[in-house]
């Protein structure tokens, strides 16, 4: 299947994308970044240089991603989600003289959503932190911190409520003690987990 580019995207040099991926109307994807195969982004996203983008991710509408994010393969990011890579962000210098340079500086931070990870529409990513393994983080949240892997992650800041399967079905929301232990089988798909204070680990994971 070939590759699909609609004729408002505007691509940039130096900038790869795989086979099989779609890029949609009015998408602007900047120099350098590389994208990879059977993804989809949506129309109006806007992809910053540099980023890095694996195999089969789905970008929706209206999502801004900026220079210093990495994303993995399997990610869904939905519509309206927006990335940031500079904790102090200011316009100009400090005697209001001169416009700061756009370029990545020491004050750009990272940001990595890690394989089979879901963000939710509407939500807002911090910088210097990871979205964990087959995370989900609920619509509309503000994500400040790192989410651990399986972790369902909600709110103003997110914080984690719960545990979820590769497949997306919620296995169990957190009890309010710290120390604990069980192990759960997903109602969806029968994988199983062993939860214990709040790590989750696969138990028999796909090959």
């Amino acid at each position: 299947m070939p590759t699909r580019i609609h004729p408002t995207a505007l691509i940039e040099d130096n900038v790869t994308i795989g086979d099989a991926t779609s890029v949609w109307d009015n998408v602007h994807i900047r120099h350098s970044t590389q994208i990879g195969e059977q993804c989809i982004i949506g129309e109006k996203t806007y992809v910053a240089y540099g980023v890095r983008i694996g195999d089969r991710v789905k970008i929706n509408a209206f999502v801004y991603i900026c220079n210093a994010v990495t994303i993995e393969d399997g990610v869904m990011i939905s519509a309206g989600t927006i990335f940031t890579n500079d904790r102090f962000p200011r316009a100009t210098t400090s005697d209001l003289k001169s416009l700061r340079p756009s370029d990545p500086d020491e004050h750009t931070l990272p940001t990595l959503v890690k394989a089979g990870a879901t963000i939710g529409a509407g939500c807002t990513i911090g910088n210097d932190l990871s979205i964990g393994r087959f995370a989900m983080v609920g619509m509309g949240s503000l994500v400040t911190k790192s989410i651990p892997d399986f972790h369902l992650a909600i709110g103003h800041p997110a914080r984690s409520i719960g545990a979820v399967c590769r497949c997306g079905q919620m296995l169990m929301r957190f009890p309010e003690v710290e120390t604990f232990e069980t192990e759960v089988t997903c109602p969806s798909c029968s994988l199983k987990y062993r939860i214990q204070n709040r790590e989750v680990i696969e138990l028999n994971p796909p090959v």
